[in-house]
């Protein structure tokens, strides 16, 4: 089969490249086609690869402030020529999906996610500190995003969804069944823990929707220590919530985050996401997580057993479930057990059958089509 990969853009390092990553593994000779590719953003061997971008890498800021640049993304991608493939997956959360296929090539969408800041849009600018000129003017670029992506959804032969969640919003905003793999975790890379510590730990982009305020103000409420590792644009209101038992570490490096992993007490995941990596790594390291009921944590953590959920999703709700919590009711080894089904090469496995399968499906409809064909 000739493969060809397609992804949203390459200006940032995160959980979409790191399955564009497990995918290039599987098919090393596949191109990515993505809109724009920043190399000094992403890990040294991605200029090993065979990227190819569209005209938006040539425009002056667009790497750089990629999201003023929405309305060009559609024809972006519709510019792509993938005529030369049998097979094109598409890692998706926006753009990716809307390539233009050959009726002969199977395009398989690897659906991270339906555009969620465009079909949750009211969630997201509760939490967004945008003036008034953008608050008006952006409901009109989001009603026509929305209707590009519903039109364009037909343009995918098969859909993935990476947790239940998800295949729920594409039935629901796509009219499309999706099939449900979920996405690649290195857990086999993180060492298992040995020691617990005192300390409760969130890993995450520190932005408003992932909702680190919830563990910040709970902590701080209840004067339990927490430890927020990684960076982003809301760290400065983060810290003035703080009280003196939550620190706050930045971007630090694998061994440091795995040490961190591996000794705290439970680790914290208040935000609802569409998967959510960080705390299937902390479940490899064998620690409990602590998450809200919501999203891609009802596939991954086991009340009781892996962990413990929260609900509603409010500061009081989080108080009353630290409150409750005891580490010692959790068995480390159980917990590591349940992690590794989410190990890249499960991930890995799953998906090259699901492809192999669906393009044999694929040619036996074409050959049956080509003998029903009047001479």
């Amino acid at each position: 089969m000739r493969v060809a990969l397609v992804h949203d853009y390459l200006n940032q390092y995160g959980g979409a490249e790191r399955v564009l990553e497990a995918l290039h593994e599987l098919y090393p000779d596949a191109p990515v086609y993505t809109s724009m590719y920043e190399p000094d953003a992403m890990p040294d061997h991605f200029r090993t690869w065979d990227i190819r971008t569209s005209f938006l890498q040539r425009m002056p800021l667009a790497r750089r402030f990629h999201r003023a640049f929405l309305l060009l993304y559609p024809p972006a991608f519709e510019s792509f020529d993938l005529h030369y493939y049998d097979v094109v997956i598409s890692n998706s959360s926006s753009w990716a999906k809307s390539v233009i296929t050959p009726p002969e090539t199977l395009h398989i969408c690897y659906c991270l996610t339906p555009m969620r800041w465009a079909w949750n849009y009211r969630e997201y600018l509760v939490r967004e500190n945008l003036g008034r000129p953008i608050r008006r003017l952006l409901p009109v670029a989001i009603h026509y995003l929305r209707m590009w992506d519903a039109v364009t959804a037909s343009r995918a032969d098969r859909y993935i969804g990476i947790s239940r969640t998800v295949v729920g919003r594409i039935a629901k905003y796509y009219g499309r069944e999706a099939d449900l793999i979920p996405p690649p975790v290195d857990a086999r890379t993180i060492p298992m823990g040995t020691e617990q510590g005192d300390e409760y730990l969130v890993v995450s982009r520190l932005v408003p929707y992932k909702r680190i305020d919830l563990a910040v103000a709970a902590c701080s409420e209840l004067g339990l220590p927490l430890t927020v590792i990684s960076d982003g644009r809301d760290r400065a209101r983060l810290e003035g919530l703080a009280g003196p038992t939550v620190r706050f570490l930045g971007r630090v490096s694998d061994a440091e985050m795995h040490a961190a992993l591996a000794s705290c007490r439970a680790f914290i995941f208040p935000g609802e996401e569409d998967f959510g990596i960080a705390p299937v790594e902390a479940m490899a390291a064998g620690r409990p997580v602590i998450a809200y009921a919501g999203g891609g944590a009802l596939d991954t953590v086991v009340d009781g057993v892996t962990g413990r959920l929260f609900y509603p999703q409010n500061v009081t709700a989080l108080e009353d479930r630290l409150k409750t919590f005891d580490p010692t009711d959790f068995d480390p080894r159980t917990i590591r057990d349940h992690a590794m089904r989410f190990d890249t090469r499960c991930f890995q496995e799953a998906i090259a059958a699901y492809v192999e399968r669906a393009w044999d499906e694929a040619s036996t409809r074409t050959v049956a089509r080509w003998e029903r064909a009047p001479v």
